[in-house]
């Protein structure tokens, strides 16, 4: 066989080969959780995706956006569970028919944050009476504008003292995550609604301090919903099962019983 006709057969043959052989390995089992920036600035996430990696074999890939984003990605059919703080905008997801079994998961507090000096004298106990007299002194304010769940609960709290305030000098938006927000709040001595576990994972890097906490209407609840298979059939909907049922059940929920940041506990657990 002369060398031309040789090489061709070795170059043949080692194509078929490469055409038999994957040139990468399957990736492994995986699902994308479409989540807020609170759930990542607090550190949860970091704490509770490794445990359930290594008990299950699945990883996690996170999304971490405002709860309105969150929702907005999932009702694509591009996540396959949500883990989002914004009760209303979920029971539309799911009424839409892009989501399933909605479950609580845990809870904490939105705090009211502010320049230690106070200059609206706003701090007290009244969420509603804070945020009128940050509007009457006309004091920085710092808004998510992102659509997240925090961005919901401060508008209600807005017009739940008569108010309804847009883009002004002292009501800024900054379209920013929890934990940015933070910062911008805290460079420009601004007033700003957290969740008391970010600012807790935040607080040594901060000159702000909490003007109005642990009041009923601040409460911060979470829960899980997993994405429609029906709707959204490139889900992965048993993995993604996994993942919300080992959340709501006595592992995941004892993982955030513990969960503890600067000797606090930054969530409650309450599956039922």
């Amino acid at each position: 066989m002369g060398r031309p006709r040789l090489f061709l057969v070795l170059a043949l043959g080692l194509l078929i080969l490469a055409l038999a052989v994957p040139v990468a390995l399957p990736q492994g089992r995986f699902i994308v959780l479409a989540t807020t920036t609170s759930t990542e600035d607090s550190g949860l996430l970091d704490y509770l995706l490794p445990q359930f990696a290594a008990q299950t074999g699945i990883q996690v890939h996170e999304i971490a956006v405002g709860t309105g984003q969150a929702l907005g990605i999932a009702s694509r059919g591009d996540a396959d569970v949500v883990l989002v703080h914004a009760p209303k905008s979920e029971q539309a997801f799911v009424a839409a028919g892009d989501g399933v079994d909605r479950v609580l998961v845990m809870y904490n507090y939105f705090i009211l944050v502010g320049p230690a000096a106070d200059p609206a004298a706003a701090r007290g106990d009244n969420a509603t009476a804070a945020f009128q007299h940050i509007a009457a002194c006309r004091c920085p304010f710092a808004s998510r504008g992102d659509g997240s769940g925090t961005l919901v609960k401060e508008l209600q709290l807005w017009a739940s003292a008569g108010l309804a305030p847009g883009p002004s000098e002292w009501y800024k938006e900054t379209g920013q995550g929890m934990g940015a927000t933070l910062l911008i709040a805290n460079e420009f001595r601004a007033y700003t609604l957290a969740d008391d576990g970010t600012y807790a994972v935040m607080r040594p890097r901060l000159n702000l301090a909490v003007i109005v906490e642990n009041q009923p209407p601040l409460l911060n609840q979470y829960s899980v919903i997993l994405v429609n298979q029906t709707k959204h059939p490139n889900v992965r909907h048993a993995d993604a099962k996994v993942f919300h049922d080992w959340l709501i059940g006595p592992i995941g929920q004892d993982l955030i019983r513990k969960f503890v940041v600067n000797d606090r506990h930054l969530f409650t657990p309450n599956a039922p």
